[in-house]
């Protein structure tokens, strides 16, 4: 078992600033994929960035690149979320998420097996 503990969220003014963090926990040698992936009310869950947790290799939503930076310290077996230039629409609950699985799952929350708890992001205009 993997276990994850989100933190860093909270409310933040448009064009501001947040670095979230995911700790991880336990088997931490069976996690191949770190993805970040974000639910507003009323929405299904989407995809915001994720990383390979050995090479590196990063994807990111075409709504967050040159905003967002998602990197990872094996060390500490954290994973992090960089937001800059935040916008109202990115308000939500985001979720670290770690899987097992191959690169090419790297977007698809369905594929994914342990994930956090979730920290809401609230961004004001």
């Amino acid at each position: 078992q993997v276990q994850l503990v989100e933190s860093g969220g909270g409310l933040v003014q448009a064009g501001g600033s947040l670095r979230l963090s995911c700790a991880a926990s336990g088997r931490t040698l069976d996690i191949y994929i770190t993805g970040w992936f974000r639910q507003a009310p009323g929405q299904e869950r989407e995809f915001v960035a994720g990383v390979s947790w050995s090479g590196g290799s990063t994807n990111y939503a075409d709504s967050v690149k040159g905003r967002f930076t998602i990197s990872r310290d094996n060390a500490k077996n954290t994973v992090y979320l960089q937001m800059n230039n935040l916008k109202p629409e990115d308000t939500a609950v985001y979720y670290c998420a770690a899987d097992s699985g191959p690169l090419g799952y790297l977007s698809d929350f369905r594929r994914y097996r342990y994930w956090g708890q979730g920290t809401q992001v609230t961004v004001s205009s």
